[in-house]
C-alpha cells in the first residue's frame, strides 16, 4: 500500500465564510425575534434573566458598534443606549439595519489584521478574529436563552440549523 501525501490547506476559512456564517446566526436569530409576542419579547423571563429583547440590544450594542470601532481604531467604552427599542417592529428594524452596518464595516477590514490585538471598548485586549468569535458565541448563547424563553411560553422556537 502506499501512502499519499495530503497538502495542508494554507486557508481554513475565508473572511467570506465567516461572514456568512455570521449573517446565517444573525438570520436566525431575527427569527426568534419573530416568534415573540409583543408584550413577552420585552417583560417575559425566567430566575431573573433580562428579557430577550434586552439581550437582542446587547447584541445590537456589540456587533456593528464593534466592527466600526475594529476600522476607526476607535477604543470608546460600550454602550447600549442608541439601541433601545420600544416595540418589536422597531427591534427588527434596528436589528436589519446593524446587518448592513456589520456587512459595510466588516468588508473594510483586511484579512491580515484578523490577526491583529485590538483593545475593544478600550477594555478587551484580544486578536480581531478572536473577538469575532466572541460575537458569533455571544449571540448563540443569548439565542439559547430565548430558546428557553419561547419554550417556556409554548412556543416553537425555529429550527437552530435553518440559517
Amino acid at each position: 500500500m502506499t501512502q499519499q501525501t495530503l497538502t495542508q490547506p494554507s486557508v481554513i476559512l475565508t473572511p467570506e465564510t465567516l461572514l456568512k456564517h455570521w449573517q446565517g446566526h444573525r438570520n436566525l436569530t431575527r427569527r426568534v425575534i419573530e416568534k415573540f409576542p409583543e408584550h413577552e419579547l420585552f417583560h417575559f423571563s425566567i430566575g431573573g434573566m433580562r428579557t430577550f429583547a434586552q439581550l437582542a440590544t446587547e447584541l445590537l450594542s456589540i456587533a456593528g458598534p464593534s466592527l466600526q470601532a475594529i476600522v476607526a481604531n476607535d477604543e470608546n467604552p460600550y454602550t447600549e443606549e442608541r439601541f433601545t427599542c420600544n416595540t418589536k417592529e422597531a427591534l427588527l428594524q434596528k436589528w436589519d439595519e446593524e446587518t448592513e452596518v456589520i456587512n459595510t464595516y466588516y468588508a473594510q477590514i483586511p484579512a491580515e489584521r484578523f490577526s491583529e490585538v485590538f483593545n475593544l471598548f478600550g477594555q478587551y485586549k484580544n486578536e480581531i478574529i478572536q473577538s469575532i468569535f466572541y460575537f458569533i458565541d455571544n449571540e448563540n448563547h443569548h439565542r439559547g436563552q430565548g430558546y428557553v424563553y419561547l419554550r417556556a411560553l409554548n412556543i416553537e422556537p425555529p429550527f437552530f440549523w435553518e440559517r
